[in-house]
Parts: structure tokens; sequence; C-alpha cells
């Protein structure tokens, strides 16, 4: 009994699937959070620079 608790307690420890599942999750939303604030700034500039960009191709 006594080595079939150790057998599990060992298998638990050494399984880190969900730990990465977590890590892959923490990033995922660290790239959604960089591509919102940077949409939100850069956003209009962009708008911007392709409406010019646009304007200046239909002007030829």
């Amino acid at each position: 009994m006594i080595q079939y608790l150790q057998l599990l307690l060992n298998t638990r420890r050494d399984d880190e699937r969900g730990a990465s599942a977590v890590e892959y999750g923490l990033l995922v939303a660290l790239i959604a959070i960089i591509i919102t604030v940077g949409v939100g700034l850069f956003g209009g500039a962009l708008n911007n620079f392709f409406t010019d960009l646009s304007n200046t191709i239909a002007g030829w």
C-alpha cells in the first residue's frame, strides 16, 4: 500500500501537462493584450497612412 502511494505521488509530481497548459494560456493572453494595445495606439495612424496612400495611388 505504501509503495502504491509513493508511486501515485511521484506520478503526480512529474506530470507537468497542466502547468504547460497554463503557461500557453498566459502566453496567448499576453499576446492578445499586446495586439489590442498596439491596435489602440497605432490604429488611427495606420488608417491615415493607408488612406493617404490610397488617395495618392488613385490620383496617378
